[in-house]
């Protein structure tokens, strides 16, 4: 009955083919409230069309999902970009939850990003823009989950990697998630993260627990084979091979 409710809410979204993530921890924590709360943020009305056209490739519902977000949390995001996950996150943890998406101290100077964000964070009202040193930062609340997506081999190269996940263990409460996802370089260790603006998820995995988390889960729902990893995802003619990776602070 879980699984049916859950298929049934995320199928509210077209844009969105449901298949249920074969994950017990999952499955476990997902309610029908929090499914309805994906589908609507993926149906949103708000979210740009370049950002509607990605979804496809990046399938929204499912990391969300995997993710374990829900209503009601304080999230953290960490390089936000142009903001394609920060509405979504936003309309996904609702009026009662909240998102501060953290942007690179840089990111200040640069008015015009600054400005577009700060517009996305009036649209939704619980969104907040802060430039931030990833290492060094403290937010008016403890949050639930940390995120960051197709990030964390800029964080190696710019050397905040390590920072970032001791600054996230520390600002989450104890049993709070962290959630990865990045370009898949398997094997490479750190040597692609450059090269290739890829990342072996066994590096993020050694660094992250190394942080003192816990393994949590990994979901394949971004994982394409016919990728052959040689190539930057911006060089490579396909959707590129992608790991979303989930850790947990012991409680």
């Amino acid at each position: 009955m879980k699984h049916a409710a859950i298929a049934a809410a995320l199928a509210l979204s077209g844009a969105l083919v449901v298949t249920v993530l074969p994950l017990a921890a999952e499955d476990a924590a997902i309610t029908t409230e929090t499914a309805n709360a994906i589908a609507a943020a993926v149906a949103d009305t708000m979210r740009p069309a370049e950002d509607t056209a990605r979804d496809e490739a990046r399938k929204p519902g499912k990391i969300i999902a995997f993710a374990g977000v829900r209503p009601g949390m304080v999230v953290i995001e960490y390089s936000p970009g142009g903001g394609y996950y920060t509405r979504l996150l936003a309309k996904t943890v609702g009026p009662t939850g909240h998102v501060y998406a953290l942007v690179p101290a840089g990111f200040a100077g640069r008015q015009d990003y600054m400005d577009r964000m700060n517009a996305l964070a009036a649209q939704y009202g619980n969104v907040d823009i802060i430039p931030t040193d990833f290492g060094n930062y403290k937010l008016p609340k403890m949050a639930d989950l940390a995120w960051t997506s197709e990030n964390y081999h800029d964080f190696v190269n710019g050397g905040t990697a390590e920072p970032a996940d001791k600054a996230a263990f520390a600002a989450l409460k104890p049993g709070g998630l962290y959630f990865i996802e990045d370009h898949a370089a398997p094997g490479t260790g750190l040597t692609a993260t450059n090269s290739l603006h890829r990342i072996d998820p066994a590096a993020v995995k050694s660094q992250v627990i190394a942080a003192g988390f816990v393994f949590d889960g990994e979901s394949d729902a971004l994982h394409n084979p016919d990728d052959p990893h040689d190539a930057s995802p911006r060089q490579f003619s396909g959707v590129s091979d992608k790991f979303a990776l989930r850790f947990k602070k012991p409680e």
